[in-house]
């Protein structure tokens, strides 16, 4: 018996002429989330840290050096008690290897005001260091802002940098550029025609140079008419937005949070947050939350004190799906990976048994569809990224191997 329908073929075909412009757009601004790395955290070192006459040698020396303080720290104090003792193992061997993933040479608050022909030669050293390699997987410079009193400087910072950066080798993989205290979509608008700019003199392939927004201001997140300006800004960097990062400290002072209680869980930090999350979902542009400025500094009683703060504030993080946050000292080093480290290594069993029994489409007690198949397997392949979990570990728990987590991811 031949199945009856109701819609003609005719009906069927306009539909497709109808969405055929939705279709369009749902592939331009919602690509889905991207297959590469994120670090797990940044780490912003002022760019005279780098001077030849004061500082490292080189970019490598200064990771080292965060590295080797970290170690001491947590040497000299003894580390946080209930630390499982397989995580503080992968942290020390961390902190040896690759104690940072990505450094931000930054030009911006960390610098300040300084002369013009000191900024210039700070601008062409950093590009020469990081051509020189050594550097964390990814590295690259926060410029000063785009309004107008520091507009030009910025411009002309990053001008220095890229191109000393082309004319020494090229640019490397893991470039990352950073661009402070937007407000309006124009801002970013200016930043991406000045990276198809660079692209097109050189040479580079068109979308080669992309760049993060950092979310400091209150007008970043509601716009005058009412609008979610962070979605506006995604739209109007072109395909070239890679990161939105939560300036913690710029913001909660723009909306009148008092010193004391400027914090990465303040609830005015948690509405921007989820505004932010909320218009990066599904666009590819990946989200970072900010930092503390409580340091790991004085008596064991005092780090220990800073230590907690910090692992439970990157804890709450991750939870909340900000797997990237800022590191400002490199005592906070321990503490970021410890809380990473605990929370992929504590979830591993449960997602690989749930995704395994999704690829063998068995039932359990939950039943889980594609997007949470995907989900699990991008939780999966963050954890081996940062080193929290070996390959081995996925295959034996899962039965999949790195290849076929990608592809469900």
């Amino acid at each position: 018996m031949a199945e009856r329908l109701t819609f003609s073929e005719r009906m069927r075909a306009g539909l497709d002429e109808q969405l055929a412009g939705v279709d369009q757009e749902l592939a331009r601004r919602y690509p889905g989330e991207r297959a590469t790395r994120q670090p797990v955290h940044t780490v912003y070192v002022p760019a005279d840290a780098f001077d030849e006459a004061a500082g490292p040698a080189g970019i490598g020396a200064l990771v080292g050096d965060w590295g080797r303080r970290a170690l001491a720290l947590m040497d000299e104090h003894g580390f946080l008690p209930g630390v499982d003792p397989e995580v503080e193992r992968r942290v020390r061997a961390k902190l040896e290897r690759e104690p940072v993933e990505d450094l931000r040479i930054d030009f911006e608050d960390g610098y300040g005001r300084r002369s013009d022909a000191e900024e210039d030669a700070a601008a062409v050293r950093a590009a020469r260091l990081v051509a020189a390699g050594g550097t964390p997987p990814f590295v690259g410079v926060r410029i000063k802002c785009m309004e107008a009193a520091v507009r030009a400087r910025g411009v002309r910072t990053l001008d220095l940098f890229l191109s000393t950066l082309a004319d020494s080798g090229g640019l490397p993989d893991g470039l990352v550029l950073t661009l402070p205290k937007v407000t309006y979509p124009q801002q970013v608008a200016a930043m991406a025609a000045l990276l198809a700019e660079f692209e097109r003199v050189h040479g580079l392939p068109e979308g080669r140079l992309g760049f993060e927004i950092q979310i400091e201001t209150p007008q970043s997140i509601l716009g005058p008419d009412g609008t979610a300006t962070v979605a506006r800004m995604i739209d109007a960097a072109a395909g070239r937005a890679t990161a939105l990062h939560y300036g913690t400290f710029d913001y909660s002072a723009s909306v009148g949070v008092s010193a004391a209680y400027q914090s990465l869980e303040h609830p005015a930090a948690d509405h921007a947050k989820a505004v932010m999350q909320v218009a990066a979902a599904g666009t590819g542009v990946r989200l970072s939350d900010g930092s503390t400025n409580v340091l790991p500094v004085g008596s064991a009683q005092q780090v220990h004190a800073a230590w907690e703060l910090h692992h439970r504030l990157v804890r709450r993080s991750l939870e909340r799906a900000y797997y990237q946050g800022w590191d400002m000292h490199p005592g906070h080093l321990p503490t970021r990976y410890a809380a990473v480290y605990a929370f992929y290594r504590e979830g591993l069993e449960p997602a690989a048994a749930r995704l395994a029994a999704y690829v063998a489409r068995q039932e359990g007690d939950v039943m889980d569809e594609p997007a949470t198949a995907k989900a699990l397997s991008g939780y999966l392949l963050r954890g081996l990224d940062c080193g929290a979990v070996d390959p081995e570990e996925i295959t034996k728990a899962s039965g999949l191997d790195r290849a076929a987590l990608e592809r469900l991811a």
